[in-house]
């Protein structure tokens, strides 16, 4: 006995995992046994919490068919799209509840949206970042109010992008911006209010035309070791929740479109898209953009990589999405003084 203790210790005395893994389980079947000892008998535990075991299959129904929900009413599905993962933070509330009530049937019903919710978003908690790669991107918004776009532009490079995207320039900012990473991107252009800079030649720099009257988008080709890609620089339009017209974000989609559309006719089969698309991988409303383009967050990232606001993140709005190219990894970068969080992603070009 005394070997086998000393087999399952760390050398500082510690439990090993073996060791800890036998104490949970202990705990968890004394736990258990305790529940079902105080319940037992009680033929009140299938009566009780009806309203919460109710609640549990609305929860699992919304997020089943939440690409069913119309919207035609203040844009509802986009808006539940948008901060669809959040759902799942109603799961041990209403698990709390079952047991507060001490319900077997909302316990059981409790399993429903539980595995909804591991099927939508389970993929994305895991680690699925891997090594190599050839090219390294990152795209920021920089928030047009930015107080110190020197230093942001300073931290986004100290990030080691090859390329690096960037929304919401003024006019400004944008020399500031040019003068802080002249030393590290030899070649960049700006077109409105989004600038590419890269350390490899750009060519065939132009604006994209997203139907907003200013210039928000532009597209470059970026001649890599590994061959030309596409470089597509985008942001949409804002959206907002207002109290009588909903999640208003017509605009965004009218955008959104446009974007769709400009990519799917680029010739170049290697393609990269950096922006703020003010949407998510959920959102309906991208489907133009996001049909044709897979996310490098989602292929190769490690958990949800929420972006905004960078206070206290709840959505990825900051996207990298690409067609063509392999993402291998993906990651957000350290807050700066934007409300945003830059976004970084490491992928391998492929030569077609």
């Amino acid at each position: 006995m005394a070997q086998q203790a000393y087999a399952t210790e760390t050398d500082n005395g510690d439990p090993g995992p073996e060791r800890r893994e036998a104490r949970f389980r202990r705990l968890f079947v004394r736990l258990a046994g305790r529940l079902s000892a105080g319940w037992r008998g009680d033929p009140r535990i299938w009566r009780r919490g009806l309203v919460v075991a109710a609640l549990a299959l609305l929860l699992a129904l919304v997020m089943l068919v939440h690409a069913r929900i119309p919207n035609r009413f203040g844009n509802l599905g986009s808006l539940t799209e948008t901060f669809l993962p959040w759902l799942g933070v109603l799961v041990p509330l209403l698990l709390l509840l079952a047991f507060v009530r001490r319900s077997a049937t909302a316990l059981i019903a409790l399993v429903l949206p539980a595995a909804v919710w591991l099927n939508l978003f389970g993929g994305l908690i895991g680690d699925k970042t891997g090594g190599g790669g050839d090219l390294t991107v990152a795209t920021h918004n920089v928030n047009a109010d930015n107080a110190d776009p020197s230093g942001t532009a300073h931290d986004v490079a100290a990030s080691g992008a090859d390329v690096v995207a960037l929304e919401e320039l003024t006019e400004s900012a944008a020399p500031v911006y040019e003068k802080a990473l002249a030393a590290t991107y030899r070649y960049h252009s700006v077109q409105g209010t989004v600038g590419l800079w890269s350390k490899y030649p750009l060519s065939g720099v132009a604006a994209v035309d997203i139907k907003l009257g200013w210039v928000r988008a532009m597209r470059a080709t970026v001649t890599t070791p590994e061959g030309p890609v596409g470089f597509y620089v985008a942001h949409l339009p804002s959206v907002r929740v207002k109290l009588q017209a909903g999640f208003t974000a017509r605009q965004r989609d009218k955008s959104a479109d446009a974007l769709g559309e400009a990519i799917a006719a680029d010739p170049l089969s290697n393609k990269i898209l950096l922006g703020d698309l003010n949407g998510t991988m959920n959102d309906r409303s991208l489907n133009a953009v996001t049909s044709q383009m897979r996310s490098a967050q989602g292929a190769a990232g490690s958990g949800f990589g929420f972006t905004w606001p960078a206070s206290f993140p709840m959505a990825r709005i900051d996207q990298i999405m690409v067609t063509g190219v392999e993402p291998v990894t993906s990651w957000t970068l350290p807050r700066t003084s934007s409300d945003h969080l830059p976004v970084a992603a490491r992928v391998k070009v492929t030569t077609p």
